[in-house]
């Protein structure tokens, strides 16, 4: 968790988990991310590694490649492989692009 937010605060966006408490919302762009799940390695009934999924959802009021090229340098920075994916949420106006990876908890 610790490696998540040092990469996170590199960004330099605001971020939270999940999502911003209500009246506490930051200006786009910014960031939450979530640890929905793990895709642990286990043999003989025990975990021997702990893989956690990570997900960083960037939210922008338009597309904005600078901040999405931020996001991609920091986790480039730290060789992690990731999976990109965008959507426009219509009810809140805002895109987000999603980016998905697993790394060691």
């Amino acid at each position: 968790m610790d490696e998540i937010i040092q990469m996170l605060e590199e960004i330099h966006l605001p971020f939270s988990y999940d999502h911003f408490a209500e009246g506490e919302a930051a200006e786009p762009p910014f960031i939450c991310y979530l640890l929905p799940g793990s895709d642990n390695f286990s043999a003989d009934g025990r975990v021997y590694f702990k893989a956690g999924e990570v997900n960083i959802e960037l939210y922008t009021d338009c597309k904005d490649l600078p901040a999405e090229q931020k996001v991609e340098a920091v986790l480039d920075g730290h060789g992690i492989f990731y999976e990109k994916s965008e959507v426009w949420i219509e009810s809140e106006k805002l895109y987000e692009v999603l980016y998905q990876f697993e790394m060691e908890v």
